[in-house]
């Protein structure tokens, strides 16, 4: 009977085995097949990330012709090796001699330096990147148990604060390295490439086994930019930009050179700066922002050519036309006054642009409908993004015009009570150059793909607001305004030069009436019946000087006179 006990529970604990053994097996060759493939794939496969090389961008002079090799373009933004250092914590013997050693070569907070090496469990703690190469050889030659060096490639920009606000950066968002600002961020993609990978079987030794099947996907670098800038004129305007600033003891300022026949950038600089190699060492990042295409003003007396542009357009005046100025004129119940406060007697639509009168401005608007008036605005993108190729551009606002009330379209005449952004305004500016067209400002000329393929940027139409006819009208009086206005100072021996004044007061924080701030500009074009180059000069709050006819009207003839000459454009008087 005992036997029999035994026996049936000796077969009960076979089949029990047996059937916890078949379990096993099916489990393991079929409901985690998929995993334990992986896992053992794993021990004799492997995949890389092959990673692609950054576009490098490149700037030109005019001595630059088409077909040249790369080596003849001046590198503003290049791919350059770095050292970094990491830490093994697990292989640190002594982390409080390793931190006093390592602070005496690199400039690292020590409490943080030591947390980092006291982490016995973590195989990989970054130190510091971007390490300099007399600094790596002497951390190298010092042998530090778990310190070690590893290669990085990262972008540099050779030049420094050079044209920073047109290149921006590559930075780190998100963990990921990507372009920022100005062309760095606009063409990212681009100048980024896309990844590869590898995939295949390594033996023992972690090395890819050449006979056997494996998959390759190379990288794909990404594309080198020639910008339209041309470096000697963007030298010239950024010296003279700082000095000016430094002069008038100013706030900041803008200098854009475009060529209207095409749109293409030929120099833009702001002021203050910044170095792109630094840019993590920025306290105030609303610096990175680019004045010329992000920060709205109002543009003050530059903007009455186009209230002129418009009458002459609808055919309601002609630069003779003439109206008696009082010196001021009511609107609405607020007292509108000249600049100098005086009044001038009879005065024609030419004289209104040559002495800058508010009045005469306001004379002008209030003969144009005014749904004509701010549709023209419109034409001209005062309320619209130019579509220029850097990042971060805004929009002007022209929201005063949508209340219809009398006052707001007077003041708009003069160029107050509505804001455009720099790159708009010599955008409008440029219809007057180029028959009526506004052309795609860009500063990107040719983009060179890895392949050796080229991609030209063709010239882009945006608009024409005005006829040609028009645009010669306000030329003429333009010209007028050098030769005889406000403009004089702005005059360059031997050519023709169309120009306009703008003093522009800057409204209170609260929006409500004006500050003693002030901006002046002064914006135009050269050689003015056969236009190649439109140029505007803006400072921001300039002290000792009240009105831009003194301040920045010398500025243009200085910038206008040295491209005249660089481009060797004979005279044409």
């Amino acid at each position: 009977m005992i036997d029999d006990v035994r026996y049936r529970f000796t077969v009960l604990m076979i089949c029990l085995m047996g059937f916890i053994l078949i379990f096993k097996l099916f489990n393991l060759q079929v409901l985690k097949y998929d995993f334990y493939k992986e896992a053992a794939a794993g021990q004799h496969q492997t995949y890389q990330v092959l990673s692609p090389k950054r576009g490098e961008i490149f700037i030109k002079d005019r001595f630059y012709k088409e077909g040249d090799s790369l080596v003849n373009l001046f590198p503003v933004a290049i791919n350059k090796e770095w050292k970094m250092i990491y830490a093994e914590p697990k292989n640190i013997k002594d982390p409080k001699k390793t931190t006093e050693i390592l602070i005496e070569l690199l400039d690292l907070e020590r409490d943080d330096l030591r947390a980092k090496l006291e982490k016995k469990n973590d195989p990989y703690e970054p130190i510091m990147h971007k390490v300099p190469q007399e600094t790596a050889q002497k951390i190298a030659e010092l042998n530090l148990p778990g310190i070690k060096l590893a290669s990085e490639n990262w972008r540099f920009y050779p030049a420094k604060t050079f044209i920073s606000h047109v290149l921006g950066f590559v930075g780190f968002l998100e963990n990921d390295l990507k372009g920022q600002y100005g062309v760095e961020g606009y063409y990212d993609k681009i100048l980024s490439g896309k990844h590869g990978y590898l995939e295949g079987e390594k033996d023992v030794m972690g090395r890819i086994i050449n006979i056997a099947k494996s998959q390759l996907q190379p990288a794909q670098d990404g594309a080198d930019l020639i910008l339209t800038i041309d470096s000697n004129i963007q030298f010239f305007i950024e010296e003279k930009l700082k000095e000016t600033i430094e002069r008038l003891e100013a706030e900041g300022g803008t200098i854009i050179v475009e060529d209207p026949r095409t749109g293409e950038i030929k120099a833009l600089a702001n002021w203050p700066t910044f170095d792109p190699n630094n840019y993590s060492k920025v306290e105030d990042i609303s610096i990175f922002l680019n004045p010329a295409i992000h920060n709205l003003f109002e543009p003050g007396s530059i903007f009455k050519p186009f209230t002129m542009a418009i009458a002459l357009d609808k055919h309601l005046i002609t630069p003779e036309t003439t109206y008696e100025d009082k010196g001021y004129i009511v609107i609405d119940g607020h007292k509108i006054r000249n600049s100098h406060d005086k009044p001038e007697g009879v005065q024609t639509m030419t004289q209104v642009l040559e002495k800058s009168l508010n009045t005469g401005a306001i004379f002008v608007q209030q003969l144009i409908d005014k749904k004509t008036f701010k549709e023209y605005l419109e034409k001209f993108g005062f309320n619209k993004k130019t579509g220029i190729d850097l990042q971060g551009e805004a929009t002007g606002n022209l929201a005063n015009l949508n209340t219809k009330r009398d006052i707001e379209y007077a003041t708009a005449s003069f160029g107050q009570g509505i804001a455009i952004t720099p790159i708009e305004l010599i955008a409008g500016l440029s219809a007057f150059a180029n028959k009526g067209k506004i052309m795609q400002p860009h500063v990107v000329e040719k983009i060179i793909f890895s392949n050796g393929k080229e991609k030209k940027i063709e010239p882009k139409l945006l608009s024409q607001p005005i006829s040609s006819k028009t645009a010669f009208e306000v030329t003429k009086m333009m010209v007028s305004v050098v030769e005889n206005g406000y403009g004089k100072k702005a005059g360059v021996e031997g050519y023709f030069i169309a120009g306009k004044t703008g003093t522009a007061q800057v409204p209170r924080e609260d929006r409500r009436g004006y500050s003693d701030k002030t901006i002046h500009s002064f914006g135009g074009f050269f050689p003015a019946f056969d236009p190649r180059f439109v140029l505007l000069v803006k400072i921001d709050n300039p002290k000792g000087i009240r009105f831009a006819a003194d301040s920045v009207a010398p500025v243009f003839r200085e910038i206008a006179e040295y491209i005249l000459n660089y481009y060797e454009i004979p005279p044409t008087r």
